[in-house]
């Protein structure tokens, strides 16, 4: 999922501040879903398990969009923070749309990016 980040929230994190992730008021609770018990990033001994990368996303806005960045008609870019995480195949379905449902409420985007694939991992046995 793509998340946006404050401008400063970015630069810090390019700066190698690995806390600016946690005092950033949007990527806070997308972590707090993501590190909740449930369906997302659990490995069993490991849990809240996700990737991040640090960037920026670009759009236009169209005049029918309320956007919360940018203007109708204009190019924006958007420091973003993209989450990558799993959900085990044994994953409840209803605790798996309650994550998605959390996710989606508390994304601050008109239309936000939250991809939802089927892919093979794998892992050490444990134990």
């Amino acid at each position: 999922m793509h998340v946006p980040v404050a401008a400063a929230t970015l630069e810090a994190l390019l700066a190698g501040d690995r806390a600016a992730l946690e005092a950033d008021p949007v990527m806070a609770r997308m972590l707090a879903i993501l590190r909740a018990p449930g369906a997302l990033g659990d490995f069993g001994v490991y849990h809240g398990v996700a990737e991040i990368g640090l960037g920026w996303e670009t759009f236009a806005p169209s005049p029918a969009a309320n956007p919360t960045l940018g203007s109708a008609g204009e190019v924006e870019h958007s420091p973003t923070v993209t989450l990558t995480t799993w959900i085990p195949a044994s994953a409840p379905t209803e605790a798996v749309d309650a994550a998605l449902a959390a996710l989606m409420e508390a994304h601050p985007w008109e239309v936000p990016v939250i991809e939802v694939i089927e892919t093979r991992l794998l892992v050490r046995a444990q134990g």
